[in-house]
């Protein structure tokens, strides 16, 4: 069975509701699915979705961007360590035979199944999948916020400073509110490591409202993270809450995250969109959300990509393909990178220097990280003991 924007079913024979074949084909529409962004949970639904429903979808990708921008490989920038990968957007929406629209979504009207864009334009959909992520803004003016478009250059200027002598103290605070605080741990070590190589000895402190660094994945994970940050010199400030500290000459944050405050679409008192473990939109028909842009605590393009996986599912259920879908499960892997070394994090066991999923990419989408593989011409055999699935719930929100 088919679903039809009207919400009603047409079997594929035609035989049920009586409508004729057309040059051999069921006469029918596939069912639209209009997915608005252009980060890891849209690619990421769009590759499920496909690979789920096949030609019973139709897929649109609704975004601003050209390109897709693996951003936690980002942190390397600022010392010329590496880069962010990038990819025409329009390429790896095409594994999933999704078409593009530029655009940004504004506003929706789920009663008449319309997405309306920045420009003002309409695209209708017969289900809609928000994945636009937060908005991101600087706690304070004077800090760098690593992750806003500035950052990069800002700190590239820090650690020049740094190595010619001209700076002796930085701090790297993370901010109340910001569960997701592994970059802040991978910027702080290799600014110490940069030090060490230039002969400098500043004074670098890590403050956290956390109680042990990197809590969210447990004891192990909070261990090894210590034992390096007191290896590499730099003090370590638990439980602080309340912002930066004002006598460093440099402060590195990382951005306050807001909800993307779409009209038509309900929000929490944050103006994060609020959905169940499907990724249906509480109060709206046709709508379900994944990714940042959810009230989810946990701002991680991995997370993100299971949301979408949950939500593509839902979707695919809905247009009458697909088995029953799973709700989302959240499990946590990060990979703690600096320019010497990689260790592979995951919630409630030990951390190890290989990896415990593959391929080994930052952001662990089970669909994503298969074709930035194989775009990327890159395709890795699969170590023994390496898994795709590791099924652990997350430590602590």
């Amino acid at each position: 069975m088919w679903k039809t924007r009207s919400g009603g079913w047409r079997a594929p024979d035609g035989a049920p509701d009586g409508r004729p074949y057309v040059d051999g084909m069921p006469d029918r529409d596939p069912f639209h699915v209009l997915i608005a962004g252009g980060g890891p949970a849209a690619i990421e639904a769009a590759l499920r979705l496909h690979r789920i429903a096949g030609d019973a979808v139709r897929i649109t990708l609704l975004a601003p961007e050209r390109e897709y921008v693996t951003r936690p490989m980002t942190v390397l920038e600022p010392f010329a360590a590496g880069h962010a990968e990038r990819r025409p957007l329009r390429e790896l929406a095409g594994r999933a035979d999704a078409d593009v629209v530029e655009g940004r979504l504004a506003a929706i009207d789920a009663g008449a199944h319309t997405a309306v864009t920045e420009a003002g334009g309409t695209v209708t959909y017969d289900a809609l999948l928000i994945t636009v992520g937060a908005r991101a803004e600087a706690a304070d003016p004077h800090t760098i916020a690593f992750g806003l478009p500035a950052a990069v250059e800002q700190l590239h200027g820090a650690i020049q400073d740094l190595e010619q002598g001209y700076l002796h103290e930085m701090a790297f605070v993370v901010p109340e509110g910001v569960h997701w605080s592994l970059p802040l741990y991978e910027l702080a070590l290799m600014t110490a490591q940069r030090a060490w190589e230039s002969g400098q000895h500043p004074r670098l402190t890590l403050v956290t409202p956390e109680s042990a660094p990197l809590e969210l994945f447990g004891p192990d994970a909070s261990r090894l993270l210590a034992d390096a940050l007191a290896d590499a010199g730099i003090e370590v400030r638990t439980g602080v809450h309340g912002g930066a500290i004002a006598s460093s000459q440099r402060v590195v944050t990382l951005p306050r995250l807001s909800g993307p405050e779409l009209p038509g679409v309900p929000l929490d008192e944050d103006g994060f969109i609020r959905c169940d473990p499907h990724g249906r939109v509480y109060g709206l028909d046709d709508v379900w959300a994944a990714g940042d842009a959810t009230s989810f605590p946990v701002k991680q393009g991995g997370i993100a990509c299971q949301q979408a996986d949950a939500a593509a599912a839902s979707i695919a259920a809905e247009a009458g393909a697909g088995n029953d879908p799973r709700p989302f499960e959240p499990v946590l892997r990060g990979v703690l990178i600096t320019e010497r070394s990689a260790r592979f994090l995951r919630d409630g066991e030990a951390v190890t220097a290989s990896a415990m999923w593959w391929p080994p990419t930052k952001i662990a989408g089970e669909e994503l990280m298969q074709v930035l593989e194989d775009v990327g011409g890159r395709r890795r055999p699969r170590p023994e003991g390496a898994t795709v699935e590791v099924r652990l719930p997350v430590h602590a929100l």
